[in-house]
């Protein structure tokens, strides 16, 4: 039998993402992930060389999901933030890995070049918005970051609340309205 190799790292990847949205990095295991990918854990050390590095993987490739999806409007970042905070709602399993991150991992970093790459690009994005007039010169370079975190606090509110529609429309102008005062010139 042929063995593909890439339909199974897309199977341990799409298990690993969700071992970890549920149970953290230090609450996950390789022989769940294993198991539920319908692999061993061998294969996982073999691609990815440990549980960390296939967790940087899985937080890698849903940072660059989250950039295609999302593109910056920097100039409109009160919308981008709207439209942020609507990718986190529809995509839960994402906001628990940004959340496991930071709290087990202080938010290591950026860890790829693509990702990294990306990161820059938002952020010259945004010293050219406020270059032209658009968003407030006195912010720091790092807005980006800024505003994620609002879009983070908002959504992981919700999830744990289990906000109503209502609730959720809500705190997403919350989202939009804040980063409109945060960023308006």
């Amino acid at each position: 039998m042929v063995r593909d190799a890439q339909a199974t790292k897309r199977r341990l990847l799409e298990a690993a993402s969700t071992e970890f949205a549920e149970r953290g990095i230090a609450g996950a295991r390789v022989d769940r992930i294993a198991a539920h990918a319908g692999s061993n854990k061998a294969q996982i050390y073999t691609y990815f060389g440990s549980k960390d590095a296939l967790f940087d993987a899985v937080f890698d490739e849903m940072v660059i999901a989250t950039v295609e999806s999302v593109p910056i409007d920097p100039d409109h970042l009160p919308e981008y933030a709207g439209r942020l905070f609507d990718h986190a709602i529809e995509h839960p399993g994402q906001l628990r890995i940004v959340l496991w991150d930071q709290l087990e991992r202080q938010g290591k970093g950026i860890r790829s070049l693509e990702v990294q790459g990306a990161a820059a690009r938002k952020g010259e994005a945004i010293r050219a918005a406020q270059r032209s007039g658009l968003v407030a010169k006195h912010l720091p370079a790092d807005l980006l970051h800024q505003v994620i975190g609002i879009v983070t606090t908002q959504a992981a509110f919700q999830l744990q609340a289990e906000a109503s529609a209502a609730q959720r429309a809500e705190l997403r102008a919350s989202v939009v309205e804040i980063t409109r005062l945060l960023t308006h010139p």
